[in-house]
């Protein structure tokens, strides 16, 4: 229970990797807030499975004790509501984590579309800036006070590591992506005199249960077969740094359910035309 004085907050932890890291987080004893639009008897998104209920059930059952909170991230308001309830109800924030995402809110579900841009929707480009881009900004701002007071403090941001790709032909996502890595690195910057650090993860190509049901709907549910941190006392040394899930899990010891280590997320460079 190394995490049991922690008080962390899980932002898009309906389910997906926001789930699964506010489980783990209760799994090492944390407080765990769980925000997402996802609620216990009302339609989810998309009507993909999982709310922030289940999930805060699921921490606590866990170890840990989960809070769920009903936030649109993309409401300035309610995110200052969900940090100022953390401020009255624990008077502090050790780990904030950034998840929320959007651009795939339409009713087909469908995966990311590979076109060129003049022929996407720029609407798909603006929900990914609002509910991913913008979404992690103002969720720091409103969290990073409750850090300084005792200059300590993680802000984490799940992104894609861009800059390891070619290029993905979906200019939305690519510059969605490479903004949230750029802006964990000016973060950083201004954090690293107060001991907080700010970092990226990239968790690659996950089966999260949105992935499953955007292929079942496409079917192209045989495009899914294939591959697929503790706490770290010197995390400023990493502040402002794109980490990829599948280094971290060679150099912490940690693996999938399943037991694998699947090698960090590459998309295979495009045949010369």
């Amino acid at each position: 229970m190394a995490l049991e004085h922690v008080v962390a907050l899980v932002t898009g932890a309906s389910r997906g990797a926001g789930r699964t890291i506010a489980i783990e987080l209760g799994a090492a004893g944390a407080t765990v807030y769980v925000t997402g639009r996802s609620v216990d008897g009302r339609p989810t998104t998309n009507d993909v499975p999982g709310t922030i209920d289940a999930t805060s059930r699921d921490v606590t059952a866990a170890g840990g004790r989960g809070i769920a909170v009903r936030c649109d991230h993309a409401v300035d308001a309610e995110v200052e509501a969900v940090v100022a309830r953390i401020a009255s109800e624990q008077g502090r924030l050790d780990l904030l984590v950034n998840n929320t995402w959007g651009g795939y809110e339409d009713p087909q579900c469908r995966p990311l579309p590979m076109a060129p841009f003049w022929e996407q929707a720029v609407s798909l480009g603006d929900r990914m800036f609002t509910t991913g881009v913008r979404a992690h900004l103002v969720a720091s701002q409103r969290a990073v006070p409750l850090m300084l007071a005792q200059r300590r403090g993680l802000i984490v941001s799940t992104t894609a590591n861009v800059a390891a790709f070619p290029y993905m032909p979906n200019i939305f996502y690519d510059l969605a992506k490479h903004t949230v890595a750029r802006m964990t690195w000016a973060m950083a910057e201004e954090l690293r005199p107060h001991g907080i650090a700010a970092v990226a993860v990239a968790p690659g190509f996950m089966r999260t249960e949105r992935v499953v049901e955007a292929f079942r709907r496409a079917g192209m549910m045989a495009a899914l077969d294939g591959p697929g941190g503790p706490t770290d006392p010197r995390v400023i040394e990493r502040t402002g740094q794109v980490l990829e899930a599948g280094t971290l899990a060679r150099e912490y010891g940690f693996t999938d359910i399943d037991g694998t280590q699947p090698p960090p997320f590459r998309v295979p460079s495009p045949p010369a035309s």
